[in-house]
């Protein structure tokens, strides 16, 4: 069942934003994806593309096909991601997804942001009917280790995501921060993290929100009593800004040199990827710029405890992990098991059948019942003895259901 199952991405840990800014899927390149990866016979997969990482998980006919899909529908080249980018096959693809979805391979350790991503990913997977269950079940699978860790080890404590760390950025960085004016552009998950992590940590009372639907900026606005502008009014802000923190999902740079006619120094978070800063605009006197990768890479206290925490997560993982590649292995033979069940019914039926002709009139319908109870109990006992078989074979699995398959002339549905 795992003969064919593949996961092929880019991540912060070998490539810069611009790198994954290549690779990135939006909603739209994603839809056409998954119709495109449906048309040449991809039964089943996940999209993941985050800010540090773009990812394809599903089954196909090699790893190649998955990266020709990315590549079609992103901006990357298949020489590129020869050089930059990653594949895991069959369990190995298992066990990247595990560590992806509980925070152990985010580049800030413990990141659960990832998860939520995960989910909608597999939601959209289900809508477009790239879904089989075996990813469903790993997809569960994965939830419930991230559900685990998260409540029974401390390595989500602290705040050390990427928005928290664009605040701790500016509190080290500018002086008197909570005086400052600062411009939020974009309102998207990360933004509303950040924003709720500014009003949280810095007191600052100048604060003003800037989203292309302004609906959805007055909404984070009035939960914490913030300024809102129009999108048209971006230019006038930014003149007016201390701090410029960048949070949107263009695939290009919105913020750009035409933009800027800059009174007074400005600092600028860039949290987008792909990078939406255009990287002339650090050139100008009085700019200072901070990406997302520069962000990441603050370490607080908090990210040593977390260390600390990793062998515990790895123990929930191994075990939940341990559970699933078990009903793998039961999917291999199920098919096996359900013919020969279904084969020794037939057994039974016939012999039944043989006893009751035998039987005299008055006793038929009693003797009936106790060839029936008597045959189901022996099917249940043969099928669970001959599953026990196959349980333990390991290389020679597929020789031994060929020999059952051949024994009791099988048909496995489907066939």
């Amino acid at each position: 069942m795992l003969d064919s199952f593949y996961a092929i991405g880019v991540s912060y840990i070998k490539t810069d934003a611009d790198i994954r800014g290549r690779f990135s899927i939006d909603g739209a390149h994603g839809e056409a994806l998954s119709h495109a990866a449906k048309a040449i016979g991809v039964d089943s997969l996940l999209v993941i593309s985050t800010c540090n990482r773009t990812e394809l998980y599903g089954f196909a006919s090699s790893a190649t096909q998955l990266i020709d899909l990315l590549c079609a529908h992103t901006k990357g080249t298949p020489e590129l991601f020869q050089r930059e980018g990653y594949v895991f096959e069959n369990e190995q693809a298992v066990t990247h997804l595990f560590k992806v979805g509980t925070g152990l391979d985010s580049q800030i350790l413990g990141d659960f942001e990832i998860i939520s991503q995960i989910k909608q990913g597999f939601r959209r997977s289900k809508a477009m009917k790239l879904s089989n269950v075996f990813l469903e079940r790993l997809v569960n699978a994965v939830l419930q280790a991230s559900k685990r860790i998260k409540h029974q080890t401390e390595i989500s404590s602290g705040a050390t995501s990427v928005s928290f760390a664009s605040v701790r950025y500016l509190l080290e960085n500018v002086p008197e921060i909570s005086e400052k004016n600062i411009l939020l552009f974009g309102t998207g998950k990360i933004g509303r993290n950040t924003c709720e992590n500014l009003v949280k940590h810095t007191s600052n009372k100048h604060i003003t929100l800037i989203n292309r639907t302004r609906a959805t900026a007055e909404e984070i606005a009035g939960k914490f009593e913030l300024n809102v502008k129009g999108y048209e009014e971006l230019q006038t802000e930014i003149r007016k800004a201390d701090v410029l923190i960048v949070a949107t999902g263009a695939p290009k740079p919105t913020i750009t040199k035409a933009l800027m006619y800059l009174k007074k120094p400005l600092t600028i978070l860039d949290l987008s990827v792909p990078k939406n800063v255009a990287p002339e605009v650090a050139e100008l006197t009085g700019v200072h710029l901070a990406d997302i990768d520069t962000l990441s890479k603050m370490t607080d206290d908090t990210l040593e405890r977390r260390k600390s925490q990793v062998p515990l997560a790895e123990a929930i993982i191994e075990e939940i992990k341990a559970e699933f590649m078990a009903w793998v292995d039961t999917r291999k033979y199920a098919a096996t098991i359900a013919a020969l069940k279904e084969r020794l019914r037939q057994f039974k039926e016939e012999e039944r059948a043989y006893q009751l002709k035998k039987s005299k009139n008055g006793v038929a319908a009693k003797q009936g019942e106790l060839i029936d109870d008597f045959g189901d109990r022996l099917v249940q006992k043969i099928t669970k003895q001959f599953a026990n078989f196959l349980r333990v074979s390991d290389d020679d699995l597929e020789q031994k259901m060929q020999l059952i398959e051949s024994l009791f002339e099988l048909e496995k549905e489907g066939e």
